[in-house]
C-alpha cells in the first residue's frame, strides 16, 4: 500500500526531518534529537504537524443520537465550544478507536480520529447510522491540516495571531475565531502532552501561510518543530493511552482505565457488558510502571511476577526524559495492579525490578 503524505511534507523534508512510516502516511519523527525536542516542548514551546488525524462532520438533528448510540460517554452534556474524550466499543467488549468529539452546534459537530483508522472508524460509524436518520456525514479528513503547538510558553507565541483570549481558554474547549487573518478557524486546548497549549484546525490551503506565521510569531519563545518520538515520550509521560499500543479491537476499555469515560445514561454499543464489568470487576487492569532497576522497558517485553512467573506485557515503555529513568504501561492481573506492587520486566535473559505507580508519571 502507497504511504499518503501530509500537504507540508516539503517543509518537513526542508527542515530536516527524518521521515517514517506511521499509521498510512510518511511522518516526521525527529528533526533534532527526541531528547532536544521533548525538553522544548516541556519548558518552552514545540509545534506538531499532526495532520494525519481524520475529522468527520455530523450535521443534523439525528446527529447527536448516533454519536451516543457509537460512543461510551455522553455526548449530551457538551454546549457549544466544549470538547468530550471518548472511545467507539466495537460489540465485542473491545475499542473501535478513541476519539475526541466538539460540539460546533445544536446539531453540529466534529470528530476527531486517529490516522490508522480513518476508514475503519468511518465504516463502523456508518454501518451504525439508521437509514431514515436525518444528518450528513462528511469525512473532511483530506481537506484539513492540523497543527498542534504545545508547551508552557505556546500561548504567548500565538496570541499575537489571533483575538481570542488563549490564556482563559478552558481545558477541552475551544473557539472558531480568526487565526492569521482567516476566519472561522477552530482553535481548541485539549493536548496530549500535558504540556498545554493549542489546536489549530486549517484547510489545506492555508496550512502552510498558517504553520510559517505560526513559526514567526514563536521564534522570540524558541519555537522548534517536534516530530513523532518526541510526541510519544511526552504523552507516555502522562499515562495516555495510545491506539494500537495501549487500547486495541482487543482490549477492555474498562480494563483500559476508560471507566471515567463510560457513561451508563444512555444506551451506547457494549454498555451491558461494560456495566458488568464495571461492577463485577475485570481480571486485568492497565498500569504505569517505572522501573527501579536501570534498564528501558519496550512494547511486548514480558512482565513477571516475583517468582519471575509471565503475568503480562509492556505495551509502551520508554525512557522518560524528566525522570531519568525508564516508564511503561502494561496489563498485569488485578491483583498485582495496586501502586507500590513489585514487578519484574524481563529484558532479554535479566529480570529488572519496576514499581507499580499512580499515573501521570510527571506531576503536573
Amino acid at each position: 500500500m502507497s504511504l499518503k503524505q501530509v500537504p507540508l511534507h516539503h517543509i518537513h523534508q526542508q527542515l530536516g526531518a527524518k521521515i517514517v512510516p506511521f499509521a498510512g502516511f510518511e511522518m516526521p519523527v525527529r528533526y533534532s534529537s527526541d531528547l532536544d525536542e521533548h525538553n522544548t516542548v516541556r519548558n518552552g514551546v514545540g509545534i506538531f504537524d499532526v495532520s494525519h488525524m481524520g475529522e468527520f462532520m455530523l450535521k443534523g438533528p439525528d446527529a447527536l443520537a448516533l454519536i451516543q448510540r457509537v460512543s461510551a460517554n455522553d455526548a449530551s452534556t457538551l454546549f457549544d465550544g466544549k470538547v468530550q474524550y471518548s472511545y467507539l466499543p466495537n460489540g465485542r467488549g473491545g475499542i473501535v478507536d478513541d476519539l475526541l468529539v466538539y460540539r460546533l452546534g445544536d446539531q453540529e459537530y466534529m470528530l476527531v480520529v486517529n490516522a490508522s483508522n480513518i476508514d475503519k472508524d468511518w465504516d463502523w460509524i456508518s454501518q451504525h447510522k439508521p437509514a431514515d436518520a436525518d444528518l450528513t456525514m462528511v469525512n473532511i479528513s483530506a481537506d484539513m491540516c492540523l497543527f498542534a503547538v504545545q508547551g508552557p510558553m505556546a500561548a504567548k507565541a500565538l496570541e499575537s495571531l489571533t483575538p481570542a483570549k488563549l490564556d482563559s481558554m478552558g481545558y477541552y474547549t475551544f473557539e472558531k475565531t480568526d487565526f492569521v487573518g482567516y476566519a472561522n478557524v477552530i482553535v481548541s486546548a485539549t493536548g496530549y502532552t500535558g504540556a498545554g497549549g493549542f489546536e489549530i484546525y486549517v484547510s489545506n490551503e492555508q496550512a502552510e501561510g498558517v504553520w510559517n506565521a505560526i513559526m514567526k510569531a514563536g521564534e522570540p519563545y524558541g519555537i522548534k518543530p517536534i516530530g513523532l518520538g518526541a510526541r510519544d515520550t511526552l504523552r507516555l509521560e502522562m499515562g495516555y493511552n495510545l491506539y494500537g499500543n495501549d487500547i486495541t479491537d482487543e482490549t477492555s476499555p474498562i480494563e483500559a482505565g476508560l471507566g471515567w469515560v463510560t457513561k451508563f445514561t444512555h444506551d451506547f454499543i457494549d454498555a451491558d457488558v461494560l456495566k458488568q464489568q464495571k461492577e463485577q470487576g475485570v481480571p486485568k487492569k492497565l498500569i504505569g510502571f517505572e522501573m527501579i532497576d536501570r534498564g528501558i522497558p519496550r512494547g511486548h517485553y514480558e512482565l513477571a511476577d516475583t517468582n519471575g512467573n509471565v503475568i503480562g506485557e509492556v505495551t509502551s515503555g520508554t525512557q522518560s526524559p524528566t525522570l531519568g529513568k525508564g516508564i511503561g504501561l502494561g496489563y498485569v492481573p488485578t491483583a498485582s495492579s495496586k501502586p507500590g506492587s513489585e514487578i519484574f520486566v524481563k529484558v532479554r535473559d535479566r529480570l529488572l525490578k519496576a514499581q507499580v505507580i499512580k499515573l501521570p508519571f510527571v506531576k503536573k
